[in-house]
């Protein structure tokens, strides 16, 4: 194990061993960063309090780009304190796969959750519709309002997603004009490949949240026409 090193150790989940991977950046100096459990919170801990006594082992998957491990170290150290913990968007692995290559991704939970389909925008018009249609004015109201609830737990999901590609777009970039500025026309082209995949996420993305901005603005027009 090495300054920068994204390491991990096996934590048990009630009474069986083994269940998950726990993950976390090697700082070189005997200390750790990563998602602190129970707390969740990122700290800096000792490699005794992140292992807890099992094994650590290195992950070793091969990767088009690395951070150097300054770099690393420091992107961990940038997010000391955070508490945005969350299983499916922002966990453990999640945190260290940010540090070392820039991707926000956990491989533990595509494997453990193969499909995850967002709810599909174009099904949220159906309550509308039956609002529109119905005799009675409070049950109509009732549905619209069930409607901008749904429209709203979208938005919570994809807004997130839009504002981390924008900003991963962003430090992408300057990390291409830093490499340019060292002579590194390799990583500068394999930094700009990954800015311009972020901007095309994020391109989807923002036509998905301007769906939804237009939906809600049905909604609540025909919320206002109905209470009048």
């Amino acid at each position: 194990m090495a300054k920068g090193d994204r390491i991990y150790t096996y934590r048990n989940f009630w009474q069986l061993d083994g269940l998950y991977k726990h993950y976390g950046i090697d700082c070189g100096d005997g200390t750790v960063i990563h998602y602190r459990k129970p707390s969740e919170v990122i700290e800096r801990t000792s490699m005794a309090t992140f292992s807890m006594g099992n094994p650590v082992y290195v992950v070793d998957d091969p990767e088009d780009f690395y951070f150097v491990p300054d770099v690393v170290v420091e992107r961990a150290e940038s997010r000391l304190g955070e508490k945005k913990y969350n299983l499916l968007f922002n966990n453990c692995e999640h945190f260290v796969n940010w540090c070392k290559i820039g991707i926000n991704d956990s491989k533990q939970i595509r494997n453990f959750l193969p499909t995850i389909n967002r709810l599909d925008t174009s099904q949220l018009y159906e309550p509308i519709k039956q609002a529109l249609m119905g005799k009675d004015k409070n049950n109509s109201l009732q549905l619209l309002d069930e409607a901008l609830t749904d429209v709203r737990s979208v938005w919570n999901t994809i807004q997130p997603e839009y504002e981390r590609a924008i900003s991963e777009m962003k430090t992408w970039d300057e990390v291409a004009k830093a490499a340019l500025k060292k002579d590194r026309e390799d990583l500068a082209r394999a930094a700009l490949k990954k800015k311009w995949n972020y901007r095309h996420q994020a391109g989807k993305l923002e036509i998905e949240l301007n769906e939804l901005a237009e939906l809600t603005e049905n909604i609540i027009r025909n919320q206002q026409s109905l209470k009048q």
